[in-house]
């Protein structure tokens, strides 16, 4: 009985152990499946499907051939992305190349003061944190970005001595970009001026050494001109630049294309500068060198955008004035044309008396053609000097005793008639002046009549024909009086003048805002308004008032500090007056302790009445006209 209990346990147990096994087979089965087909969808997603993956028990074998080491390693990163690396078994093959081709090194060293970065593949053989300890100390303990890599190969011909010129170059380059190269160095960099980028260049170039390759592009910042000039002078046939500026590099090689066909003789430059007048600049002085080839000798002149051409004396009169007509009809709008014929002694005794004066838009004034005698020429010359500015006149007058009766009379009023102008001329004449030109004045034209009516008589026949340019008129973009209190006062709300407490001391925190107003108040010179402050009701009244006072003078003294013309404003404290919030509150009170700027009206006359006594009465003030 026992016998058959102990064979009936025993194939229980026999059974269960069967179906454990067969069980853990099925599972071992599929998680190798599971893995395999995981590892193989997973390889071929990501471009390696040359790679074989093989199941064996919990463990995967990659086998295949590798069209390169990196493809090799990619694949048992994508691996070891399915299943746990300690499961791979690394069976891949790398294909045999024809001959090991090192990699190309370079390095980009890039630098913006005190930060520096290092990007690029170098050889292991070259220490990468000496490099960044040695640039540290170069250029003053700065903050080095390593981005380098490394590869196991021998340093290149000339590798070694690129790199540490590369390096020497950065200490006097705070603002570079330099590309190193086996034998070869490449350098862009930005220079404080002209004077500096040619220190620069003359530094690196002496410090180059031998069989090395130093690529330098080194530029400094466009200087401004003002006004932007360009001279050009053709003396038998040979012509010669005293001053170029261009605004761009294609501009320049227009003009320096066409000084050659007008008879540039040896090199020359143009300066790329900033000021230019108009973006047409080159073709401008392109059309002018053009009409000066025609003409033969003699010069153009160019500030800004007023153009003097004057010709040689013995230049043929008919060419001079066909090619000085085309170009006038050709050159963009923005310019102006002024054109000198010169002509004999001779045949200027025989013109009649005329006398020129021209004001440029840059502000420098001409006087050309006849005075009577030297008093009359030193008077008239200091007269314009007057109006104009001594540094801004240019005399090319001669003598002739036989003038007109009144002809200074005439030379001085044209003088004063051209004051009126932004630029334009006055012609004088013997029976005739004539005045022409652009201005930012309304009354220009009403203003020159009237001189030219007193000086020379209202017989005097004169004709006037003056533009009014209102971008030319200073008081055309000025805000009105409503608009320069109602943009301060919106400063004010947006960000608060702040007083210590219980003080007329402006906190520092409010330089910004008193810097806004000052902005506002600059175009506002003409306005005249009230600096009113106010307090909030906690304390005396009297040392309210007293208060307000204070800060009202204290906002008026900060703004004549910054230089603004204060007088147009006043300051006039009301202390606990016009609340414009409960003063139950803290913020009620902060929002009546404040600043305000009121527009002041000139207050009408009164008419005195009949029964008047004479005496002074106390005037009645409103509580309007207090605010």
């Amino acid at each position: 009985m026992q016998l058959k209990s102990f064979v009936a346990i025993f194939s229980v147990l026999t059974g269960a152990a069967a179906i454990s096994l067969l069980v853990a087979n099925v599972s071992v089965d599929r998680i190798e499946r599971n893995s395999e087909d995981g590892v193989r969808r997973a390889l071929l997603l990501k471009g390696e499907d040359w790679a074989q993956v093989e199941a064996e028990g919990l463990h995967l074998r990659l086998t295949g051939i590798a069209p390169r080491e990196s493809a090799r390693f990619h694949a048992l990163t994508i691996a070891g992305e399915v299943v746990d690396s300690y499961r791979i078994r690394d069976d891949m093959q790398v294909a045999a190349s024809a001959a090991f081709i090192p990699p190309e090194f370079s390095v980009e060293i890039l630098r913006n003061d005190d930060q520096v970065s290092l990007i690029g593949l170098i050889p292991t053989s070259t220490d990468r944190s000496e490099i960044a300890s040695t640039i540290a100390e170069l250029t003053g303990d700065t903050d080095v970005s390593d981005m380098l890599e490394a590869a196991d190969y021998d340093a290149p011909t000339g590798w070694n001595i690129a790199l540490a010129y590369a390096i020497d170059a950065l200490t006097e380059l705070p603002h570079s970009k330099i590309s190193v190269h086996p034998g070869r160095v490449i350098i862009e960099a930005n220079s404080a001026s002209s004077d500096d980028r040619t220190r620069l260049k003359q530094q690196l170039s002496r410090s180059i050494p031998t069989d090395l390759e130093v690529q330098l592009d080194i530029s400094a910042p466009r200087e401004v001109v003002s006004p932007f000039t360009l001279r050009f002078l053709r003396e038998e046939d040979q012509g010669r630049f005293d001053a170029c500026f261009a605004d761009t590099d294609r501009s320049r090689r227009h003009i320096l294309t066409a000084a050659e066909t007008a008879g540039l003789n040896g090199p020359a430059d143009c300066t790329i500068a900033l000021g230019n007048p108009s973006p047409k600049w080159g073709e401008a002085v392109g059309l002018a060198l053009n009409a000066l080839a025609e003409i033969g000798d003699g010069s153009v002149t160019f500030s800004d955008a007023d153009i003097t051409l004057i010709a040689a004396e013995g230049s043929d009169s008919s060419v001079f004035e066909r090619a000085t007509e085309e170009l006038q009809a050709e050159l963009p709008d923005v310019f102006t044309l002024h054109t000198v014929f010169p002509v004999s002694e001779e045949q200027a005794e025989r013109l009649p008396p005329e006398f020129t004066v021209t004001l440029s838009p840059e502000g420098q004034v001409q006087l050309r053609g006849r005075m009577t005698d030297e008093r009359t020429k030193t008077a008239v010359e200091s007269y314009a000097a007057a109006r104009f500015g001594e540094e801004q006149i240019y005399a090319a007058t001669r003598l002739d005793s036989e003038m007109p009766e009144g002809w200074p009379i005439r030379v001085l009023s044209a003088i004063e008639a051209l004051s009126f102008l932004e630029n334009g001329s006055v012609v004088v004449e013997e029976n005739h002046v004539s005045v022409r030109g652009k201005t930012g004045n309304p009354n220009a034209n009403a203003d020159i009549a009237r001189v030219l009516s007193e000086k020379l008589g209202t017989s005097e026949d004169f004709a006037i024909d003056v533009e009014y340019i209102e971008a030319l008129d200073p008081q055309a973009d000025l805000p009105t009086p409503e608009e320069c209190v109602s943009n301060i006062n919106a400063v004010l709300t947006e960000t608060k003048l702040a007083f210590s407490p219980g003080s007329a001391n402006i906190a520092s925190g409010s330089g910004d805002t008193l810097r806004a107003i000052a902005d506002i108040l600059n175009s506002c010179s003409h306005v005249k308004m009230e600096i009113s402050g106010y307090t909030d009701s906690q304390g005396r009244e009297a040392m309210n008032l007293q208060l307000s006072q204070s800060r009202a003078d204290a906002v008026l003294n900060a703004l004549m500090a910054r230089r603004i013309l204060t007088a147009g404003l006043t300051a006039k404290g009301y202390g606990e007056e016009s609340p414009i919030a409960s003063n139950e509150t803290e913020a009620g009170r902060e929002a009546n302790r404040r600043i305000e700027f009121v527009l002041v009206e000139d207050a009408p006359v009164e008419e005195t009445t009949e029964g008047s006594t004479g005496e002074e009465q106390p005037a009645e003030t409103t509580e309007a006209e207090n605010e």
